[in-house]
């Protein structure tokens, strides 16, 4: 029987895993995993990883990069117990030649030993701090994904990899901005502070109502737009690079690690692997 979003918002990161690889839960990850590390997901092959390390390297903010698969081990053990990369996301982006082919819901016939996965820090890790303080998150009270959008920002190229950033969007209350503002910048390895705050039209969105990624979300009286840093920026820079194939999660379906959302690293320690 599916689990439903309301049934896993409070699950440990074990629990929801074994939703996702069951096949039980396959929808947004936004708000599950509370207080803990989300990540967004990129799979090549080894020939063009040392190139997709270094456009994370060049581009913090959009790729925060959390962890990385030895080649040909679907395993991440660096962020979390049996944490199987094949199956622990609740959808995957299946590109082909920089065009998106396919969603699937794991990568079991996919997966070869040449192949390398890299994590990435996602913005849902710090909507929990954000929460806590008493400020709402309209797609999370909602049970929607928050919407993503193509900006005219540039990251720096690496190889194959470039192209635009993507931002992710919350309204949040105009008096409660600063707050907003210093809670995220406390989490480095989820996009930290917001990059643009108000007119979408100055990083190049012409309509904030037709999201490229997830689901519109209002602005409501007294709100602003604010913008952060997305983790589906690779998806673009994998469009650009044009492979013959490159995995990433569906966005908004986040890996959910065990490492703390305020942890000091995105390496799991020996004294974490009990939880």
């Amino acid at each position: 029987m599916p689990y439903t979003y309301q049934s896993l918002k409070h699950s440990d990161p074990h629990t929801l895993r074994a939703a996702f690889r069951s096949g039980r839960y396959r929808s947004h990850t936004a708000g599950l995993g509370q207080g803990l590390l989300q990540a967004n997901l990129a799979i090549l092959p080894q020939e063009q990883a040392l190139d997709f390390m270094r456009f994370c390297h060049r581009n913090p903010k959009p790729c925060p990069l959390t962890g990385v698969s030895d080649t040909g081990n679907p395993m991440m053990f660096t962020l979390g117990r049996d944490i199987d990369i094949r199956s622990d996301v609740p959808a995957y982006n299946i590109y082909r030649n920089g065009q998106l082919d396919t969603e699937i819901t794991d990568i079991f016939d996919l997966w070869n030993e040449d192949l390398v996965a890299f994590a990435l820090g996602c913005s849902f890790t710090f909507e929990h701090a954000i929460q806590k303080a008493g400020i709402p998150l309209w797609h999370i009270d909602n049970d929607k994904t928050v919407p993503m959008f193509r900006s005219n920002i540039e990251t720096v190229p690496a190889g194959p990899f470039g192209g635009a950033m993507v931002v992710s969007m919350r309204s949040i209350p105009e008096d409660r901005l600063n707050e907003v503002t210093e809670i995220s910048r406390r989490f480095p390895l989820a996009h930290g502070a917001p990059i643009h705050v108000g007119d979408p039209a100055e990083i190049g969105i012409a309509d904030i109502s037709q999201p490229d990624w997830g689901d519109p979300a209002p602005v409501g009286a007294g709100e602003v737009p604010v913008f952060w840093a997305c983790g589906v920026t690779p998806q673009v820079a994998i469009e650009a690079a044009r492979l013959p194939l490159c995995i990433t999660h569906k966005p908004g379906h986040m890996l959910i690690t065990d490492i703390p959302e305020d942890a000091e690293s995105p390496v799991l320690s020996s004294s974490q692997e009990k939880i």
